[in-house]
């Protein structure tokens, strides 16, 4: 019969490595208080804090269900074996088998979780997307690069929100703006974060010559509140309104109350044109703008934002974190991290969970190096 004991061992050290970065005490013991904030009556009174408190107790209930479940799994397999070994039921070990398997797939996939260590990995992500070096193959290729993103929110059950699209001269677009809004949305995007480059027989060159294009990938976390670390004066704003259905108007809703912001004295520039209303558009681009502004105070300390933001100012040869190359071969590799694949449809439909975790996997790397 077969012996389960190394199995089972080693799948409850990762069980309790689980725990640690889980935190499961503190979120035990952080579930009942959150428990009684719900039940406030006067909670609903302030909405964004109360969609704090909700989500915040969501994420809990999810981590403790997902840690008990492995637990209570793990158990029902040892008391398998004990049954199998007792009555000499060879026929039992399958569902043991089937059950390992299971957990050993769940816990790969949680031990991605032990990789985020940033202060805003939890939060949505405020991405933008413009084209760079390329010409008219740049701004087919940003807008490639906008449906990748899409795709892959959807695959991974993520809300997808496009807020602003300007179109390109003859194909594609030449900037855009989204939102992408599950847990640890910004934790997995920040290392998207840089220049794309794409390398392709021009469908836009009569003459089938190869052509090289670059598009580049903005992320921020987003704060659903004002935060209080940033203030923003009025004085410093300038606010221009215009209508969405000129450039953009084939990937947005047509409104008469799209609204730019423009943030003097960085030169910030969020914009928004899906809501219904003007009032709603200035509300949604200022909280775009308060979450680029403290990622702009934050790449002030943290010098290795600050290098990736740099690199990022040239959106062209030299300055890319990952190239696509459709001819003459097929591959995607991202020069940082060395992770490539020759399965470029794959990639191109949002299948970028490998690559978000070898990333995540060598920046921690270089941390525990520096």
């Amino acid at each position: 019969m077969q012996d389960f004991t190394d199995i089972f061992a080693a799948l409850r050290t990762r069980l309790n490595e689980a725990a640690g970065y889980l935190r499961i005490d503190e979120q035990r013991a952080r579930q009942p208080q959150l428990e009684a904030e719900m039940s406030r009556p006067d909670l609903w009174d302030d909405a964004n804090a109360a969609r704090l408190v909700q989500t915040e107790l969501s994420s809990v209930n999810d981590d403790i269900a997902l840690f008990d479940g492995l637990a209570a799994s793990l158990e029902d397999a040892e008391t398998l074996v004990e049954m199998a070994t007792e009555e000499g039921d060879e026929t039992l070990l399958a569902e043991v088998d089937e059950t390992v398997a299971a957990m050993g797939e769940k816990l790969d996939a949680l031990e991605l979780r032990a990789l985020f260590t940033g202060e805003f990995d939890e939060r949505d992500a405020v991405c933008q997307i413009k084209s760079g070096e390329g010409g008219t193959d740049a701004q087919d290729w940003a807008e490639m690069l906008l449906r990748m993103y899409q795709r892959w929110a959807d695959n991974r059950g993520f809300d997808y929100e496009l807020l602003y699209a300007s179109d390109g001269t003859e194909a594609g677009i030449s900037s855009a703006e989204f939102m992408i809004k599950g847990r640890h949305a910004y934790g997995l995007l920040q290392g998207e974060h840089g220049v794309h480059r794409l390398v392709r027989i021009s469908p836009f060159n009569n003459e089938g010559k190869r052509q090289t294009a670059f598009s580049a990938m903005q992320v921020t976390p987003f704060f659903e509140e004002m935060t209080s670390e940033i203030d923003i004066d009025e004085k410093d704003l300038r606010i221009d309104t215009f209508r969405s259905s000129g450039a953009g108007g084939q990937h947005v809703n047509v409104t008469d109350s799209a609204i730019r912001i423009t943030h003097i004295p960085t030169g910030t520039v969020t914009q928004c044109q899906n809501e219904r209303s003007q009032h709603q558009n200035k509300d949604k681009a200022m909280q775009m703008m308060a979450a680029k502004l403290l990622d702009l105070e934050r790449q002030k300390r943290d010098a290795e934002i600050a290098a990736i933001s740099g690199e990022q100012s040239n959106v062209g040869f030299g300055s890319q974190i990952r190239s696509y190359v459709l001819q003459p071969y097929q591959m995607v590799k991202d020069l940082r991290t060395e992770h490539e694949t020759g399965n470029v449809d794959s990639v191109l439909g949002g299948n970028l969970d490998p690559f978000m975790e070898s990333y995540l996997r060598w920046n921690r790397a270089e941390g525990e190096q520096s």
